[in-house]
């Protein structure tokens, strides 16, 4: 019997090519927009608090009165204070000293391990900053919208945040307000994800979880950036603000009571002219890919005419026109699904010590671990995300989307 590839195997080379294919979506759209200009960053920040001072309340000291009548009783300015404090924010990654010094040429391999790691940790903690403007600070990847009994099951609302191999806790939803939160179920690894089901499978024991109990990354319950679904409220306190006492620091919301509901130019219309009238201006809308597409659709039956457009700073895509001018129309996959955020860019601000860096206070990025021929490079930033106007920020949800 002649030779064959199968008898030969053990003689053949592999060939790898130099470039590794990525099947991931690393897109940040809404954090590059946020912080395109340097007006929109602060490094101006000490202590644990950035304090900045809002104007919430006119003179009422005004009035029209009769000759020889008494004047109108004096009045001021009304002021508050909103108080960001920062977070703190990690990416760790660690190699062995035998993958430093044999699995870094491309005769050794055919992507450097050193570059891939520290390359991949900068796109992965950006992605997951992008997830977290979109967040409440809770730090949920996924909400519980079904309860389980004594399973390692998760089912949830969406699970479009979730990744596989993720280490993850559960977190009791009833207990988010508490200084600390109830934990179910404590360093999980996520081992399955069906998106037709919206069931995240986890290892470990068997747990039981309510409806509205969420998933977070390990760690992480009330850590993360107080995101746009915290901003856009029209209740709750913010930066210790509270619409109950000052009715002007709210949000304008428009829901459906989540019931879905066709998009229209006169929902928008009505939603932008709501900002315009509290003083501010919508200087972007973004949405998830569903929603655009109904937004397309809109032009496509009432307009004709769909071309993207360019908005500098590298940004493209549709528009949104209205009689003070066009807004640019954005699509982030990271936005949630069913809802559209009229957002006034000028009034954000990400209060930051620094960009990322490199933990290196001792010298050297990398730390040798004690007792182990192995070394680990820590990535931090300590910052948050602001809202001067809260009342210059809009939402629309329950949109039913194309």
């Amino acid at each position: 019997m002649g030779a064959t590839l199968a008898t030969v195997a053990t003689l053949c080379k592999e060939i790898y090519e130099p470039k590794l294919r990525k099947q991931l979506n690393d897109d940040a759209v809404t954090i590059k927009r946020i912080t395109r200009s340097s007006d929109n960053i602060s490094n101006e920040v000490g202590g644990r608090y950035v304090t900045f001072p809002i104007k919430t309340r006119r003179n009422a000291g005004i009035g029209a009165r009769n000759e020889l009548e008494a004047l109108p009783s004096a009045g001021q300015q009304g002021y508050n204070a909103a108080r960001v404090g920062l977070k703190y924010l990690y990416g760790r990654v660690q190699l062995s000293g035998q993958t430093i010094e044999l699995v870094n040429t491309n005769t050794q391999a055919f992507v450097s391990a050193l570059e891939s790691e520290l390359s991949g940790l900068k796109t992965d903690l950006a992605k997951d900053q992008n997830r977290q403007v979109y967040g409440d600070g809770s730090g949920a990847i996924a909400v519980a919208g079904t309860l389980t009994t004594n399973t390692n099951t998760f089912l949830a609302k969406d699970v479009m945040y979730a990744q596989l191999g993720m280490q993850i806790d559960i977190i009791d939803g009833t207990t988010l307000g508490n200084p600390i939160p109830t934990v179910k179920a404590s360093n999980r690894q996520i081992t399955g994800i069906n998106t037709s089901t919206n069931t995240i499978t986890f290892d470990g024991a068997v747990v039981s979880t309510a409806v509205n109990d969420i998933v977070v990354r390990t760690g992480n319950v009330n850590r993360e950036w107080t995101g746009f679904n915290k901003i856009f409220k029209a209740t709750g306190s913010l930066y210790n603000l509270d619409p109950a006492t000052e009715p002007i620091w709210a949000a304008v919301v428009d829901a459906n009571g989540g019931v879905n509901r066709a998009l229209s130019e006169g929902l928008m219309i009505s939603l932008a002219d709501q900002v315009r009238a509290n003083g501010g201006k919508t200087t972007a809308i973004f949405s998830n890919l569903g929603v655009r597409r109904a937004y397309f659709n809109l032009l496509v039956q009432q307009r004709q005419y769909t071309n993207t457009k360019d908005f500098g700073g590298g940004f493209t895509g549709l528009s949104f026109t209205t009689d003070a001018g066009e807004i640019p129309f954005m699509v982030d996959v990271d936005a949630p699904k069913n809802t559209l955020y009229f957002v006034n860019e000028d009034e954000f601000t990400v209060y930051r010590q620094a960009d990322w860096e490199f933990m290196d206070r001792d010298g050297s990025m990398w730390s040798r671990i004690s007792g182990f021929d192995a070394y680990e490079a820590i990535m931090y930033q300590y910052s948050e995300l602001g809202c001067h106007r809260r009342n210059t920020q809009a939402i629309m949800a329950d949109i039913t989307e194309g």
